[in-house]
């Protein structure tokens, strides 16, 4: 899994290939996409999912989105394309990745003279964004592994692999440099309810890679943490604002626990993946469909009248995180995200 792609564009078909994450770790099945309905349809359903990834795709739909539009005026084009790429920023609301990608290929294409031309700089640009992922995901991990000591035991939640990016990962990224670099790291993931990213996903990507990894209920962390088993907390980030880092739901809860048993909380994540110009009470938390609670295959686990909260994801304020692990270095606490923007102007 370290050198495989988790999405990536079929020149010869005009289509995005990626694989799908609903189907793992029973198939592995790759889909190929060849309208910007589909791809929505992807995200919304988590076939493609995670950060980094979302960022990859949103660009490659902008691709798409101007490889299929049927317009012969470029001023039609433009808006056709604009058109599909907001219908495509909508499918998540959290991330703050989807759009950042879309918006670099939009900007892109904005001056084109030519259909032709745009459709170039949109397929372009958004390979770039795809190359320039893997390399920052590399990146973070060179740094992230020199946090860790020589035999370190993390516990991770959810999935910040190569699957919830174009390749190798923030979070597992920095586990498999460690690694390379000669360092001894075993794995506990969280099963990451309700849709098991951990179990599933986290585990499924471990085991190919032959790391060891160990997966646990998400209800058992604290236990491990007391019981002194876990060294270090390793998660990745959804969107980092000024005040609070999202993760999917479950993270403050690490987070917290990690605090009180004097534990190191580290945040893996790119540049693209902060937000300077809104703060906690400004994002929108995604809530899914009470069937990803209520059932587990095709049984029933909560009754009918019973009202469900699903929510996709949960922020963890900034005073509990000891260091967030970025491309251009590491930011130990106390966190202040300007001193990492002023590395890149994002946002």
């Amino acid at each position: 899994m370290n050198g495989t792609a988790t999405l990536w564009w079929n020149k010869e078909a005009g289509s995005l290939c990626y694989i799908d994450q609903t189907s793992l770790p029973e198939k592995y099945r790759v889909v190929e996409c060849r309208s910007v309905g589909r791809l929505v349809k992807a995200i919304g359903r988590l076939e493609i999912r995670g950060a980094p990834a979302l960022g990859v795709a949103g660009a490659y739909g902008v691709a798409l989105a101007a490889h299929v539009c049927p317009k012969k005026n470029i001023d039609a084009f433009l808006s056709d394309v604009s058109r599909d790429a907001e219908i495509l920023r909508v499918t998540r609301p959290t991330a703050v990745n989807l759009g950042w990608g879309i918006d670099r290929v939009l900007q892109k294409i904005a001056s084109a003279d030519s259909i032709t031309s745009a459709r170039l700089l949109a397929l372009g640009e958004a390979e770039a964004i795809a190359h320039e992922d893997t390399a920052c995901c590399h990146a973070i991990g060179q740094k992230g592994a020199d946090l860790l000591h020589d035999k370190t035991t993390l516990l991770t939640h959810c999935n910040a692999g190569a699957l919830a990016c174009s390749s190798w990962g923030t979070a597992l990224g920095v586990v498999r440099s460690a690694i390379e670099s000669g360092k001894k790291v075993n794995v506990f993931a969280c099963e990451t309810r309700p849709l098991l990213q951990g179990s599933r996903l986290t585990a499924w990507e471990l085991i190919r890679d032959g790391i060891d990894v160990t997966v646990i209920t998400d209800s058992a962390a604290a236990y491990l943490m007391r019981k002194h088993i876990i060294d270090a907390v390793l998660v990745g980030a959804d969107r980092i604002t000024r005040d609070v880092v999202f993760n999917k739901i479950g993270t403050y809860m690490h987070a917290v626990c990690a605090r009180y048993h004097d534990i190191p909380f580290y945040v893996a994540a790119p540049l693209s993946t902060f937000d300077k110009q809104k703060r906690e009470q400004d994002v929108i938390i995604e809530e899914r469909n009470r069937e990803e609670v209520t059932r587990m295959g095709i049984r029933c686990v909560v009754p009918d009248a019973a009202r469900v909260k699903n929510y996709a994801f949960d922020a963890t304020p900034m005073d509990l995180v000891t260091a967030i692990i970025t491309e251009r270095g590491v930011l130990h606490a106390p966190v202040n995200i300007d001193s990492v923007l002023s590395m890149k102007n994002i946002r």
